[in-house]
C-alpha cells in the first residue's frame, strides 16, 4: 500500500513537440493529486530534428529511433535533476517517474493482433540516470486489449475534475482530446482532431516560428470558408468514438493536399486552421454531450488567447444554453501541467496495481493495469 502521500514525477512530451514538462506530484492514498513544482525544458535542436524526421518513414529508421530514444532519456533525466534540485529532494524521495515518451507511430486501427502504438524512450537508461523507478509504455497494454491506447488522461480528469454539474475537459496539445464528465458519474472521451499541431507546422513552414504566440498571426488573417469546408471533410471528424489520432493522420502533406493549387494568403490559412480546431472541439462536444454546462481547457492551447476567445465566441453556434468556458487554472492546475500530472498519476496507479484505462474511452476489452516498470 502507498504511504499516506507519495511523491511522483510525471514527464510529458506531446504531439506538439514543444519540449518536456516535468511535474512533481503529491498523490494521496485514493489518487488525489496535486502539482507541487514543475520545470519545462525545450528539446535541443538535434533531438527536435530527429523526432520530427521519425514521424515519417525513412532510411536506417531503427538505428535513428534508438539513438533518439537514448537522447530523449538523457533529456528527461536532465529535467528530473533540475526538478529535484529546485525542490531540494533526493531520488530516494520519489516513488516513481511516469514517463510518456514521444509518440512516433500510432496505428490502433490495423485490426486484432496487428494494431500498435509506439512511444520512443529508453526507459532503462532513464532509470539508470536518475536512480528512480521508471514506469513507461503506458499505451501498449490497452492496445493489446483491443483499445486505442488513447486518450489515457480521462481517468485522471475524472479523478480531478468531476463535479455535480455536466463538465467536459478539452486538452489542446498537438491533438485535441475531450473528456466528458456528466453529473451522473459516467465518463467517456476521445480525440476530436488536431489541436495546435497543424497551426504549429504551418507557421514553422512559413515563418520558422515554432508556434503562433497568442494566436497573433492567425488573428491577422481571415477564415476561408471554402478551405474550412475542405478540411472538415476528413472522415475522422464524423467517425464515432472510440477514436484516436495523431501525426499519422494530420500533417503538412495532409494540409497541402487540401490546399491544392489555390493561392491562399498564408495568414488566412492560419486563421482557418484556428477555426478548424475550434469547430471540431465544439461540434464534437455538442454532438456527444449537448448537456455540457462547463468546458475546462488545458494543454498549450489554453495559452492561445485567440483560440480561447474563438471558443467563447463560437460556443453559441453549437449550444442553446450558455456554455461556461474556462481553463484548469480555476481548478488550481496550470493548463500546461495537466498532462504531466496525469502521467505521474498513471505511474502511481501502476505501482498500486490499479487499472487506469477506461474501456468506454479507448474501446479496450476491459480495465487494465498500464505501463511497464524499470526499477532503479
Amino acid at each position: 500500500m502507498s504511504k499516506p502521500h507519495s511523491l511522483y514525477i510525471g514527464l510529458m512530451s506531446g504531439t506538439s513537440l514543444d519540449g518536456i514538462d516535468a511535474v512533481l506530484a503529491k498523490i494521496g492514498p485514493n489518487g488525489e493529486a496535486s502539482a507541487q513544482m514543475a520545470v519545462s525544458t525545450p528539446f535541443s535542436p538535434g533531438l527536435l530534428q530527429a523526432l520530427v524526421e521519425l514521424q515519417s518513414p525513412g532510411p536506417n529508421e531503427l538505428h535513428r529511433e534508438k539513438q533518439a530514444a537514448n537522447a530523449l532519456a538523457l533529456a528527461y533525466a536532465e529535467a528530473v535533476k533540475q526538478l529535484l534540485n529546485q525542490a531540494k529532494l533526493k531520488p530516494a524521495d520519489i516513488s516513481a517517474i511516469g514517463a510518456h515518451g514521444q509518440t512516433i507511430r500510432h496505428q490502433p486501427d490495423l485490426g486484432e493482433n496487428l494494431a500498435y502504438t509506439h512511444q520512443t524512450l529508453n526507459a532503462a537508461l532513464l532509470a539508470e540516470e536518475t536512480g528512480i523507478d521508471v514506469v513507461a509504455d503506458f499505451r501498449s497494454r490497452d492496445v493489446a486489449a483491443g483499445g486505442h491506447g488513447a486518450p489515457l488522461v480521462p481517468a485522471f480528469h475524472a479523478q480531478q475534475f468531476a463535479s455535480t454539474n455536466n463538465v467536459a475537459i478539452v486538452n489542446i496539445g498537438g491533438i485535441a482530446n475531450l473528456t466528458l464528465l456528466p453529473k451522473d458519474g459516467s465518463v467517456t472521451g476521445f480525440d476530436c482532431g488536431p489541436g495546435n499541431m497543424l497551426m504549429d507546422a504551418w507557421i514553422f513552414e512559413q515563418q520558422g516560428n515554432r508556434f503562433d504566440k497568442d494566436g497573433s498571426w492567425a488573428s491577422e488573417g481571415r477564415v476561408n470558408d471554402g478551405l474550412l469546408k475542405k478540411l472538415l471533410n476528413d472522415p475522422f471528424f464524423i467517425q464515432p468514438p472510440p477514436k484516436s489520432t495523431g501525426r499519422d493522420d494530420f500533417h503538412l502533406n495532409w494540409l497541402d493536399e487540401k490546399l491544392g493549387n489555390e493561392n491562399y494568403l498564408a495568414e488566412d490559412v492560419q486563421a482557418t486552421l484556428l477555426h478548424l480546431t475550434t469547430h471540431t472541439i465544439l461540434e464534437a462536444l455538442a454532438r456527444h454531450a449537448p448537456q455540457t454546462q462547463k468546458l475546462i481547457v488545458c494543454g498549450g492551447g489554453a495559452k492561445n488567447t485567440a483560440l480561447m476567445n474563438l471558443l467563447k465566441t463560437k460556443a453559441g453556434d453549437f449550444f442553446k444554453e450558455a456554455l461556461e468556458i474556462t481553463t484548469s487554472d480555476t481548478a488550481g492546475i496550470d493548463p500546461q501541467l495537466v498532462e504531466g500530472l496525469a502521467f505521474a498519476w498513471l505511474a502511481w496507479a501502476h505501482k498500486e496495481k490499479r487499472p487506469a484505462n477506461l474501456p468506454a474511452v479507448t474501446g479496450a476489452k476491459g480495465p487494465r493495469i498500464l505501463g511497464a516498470c524499470y526499477p532503479a
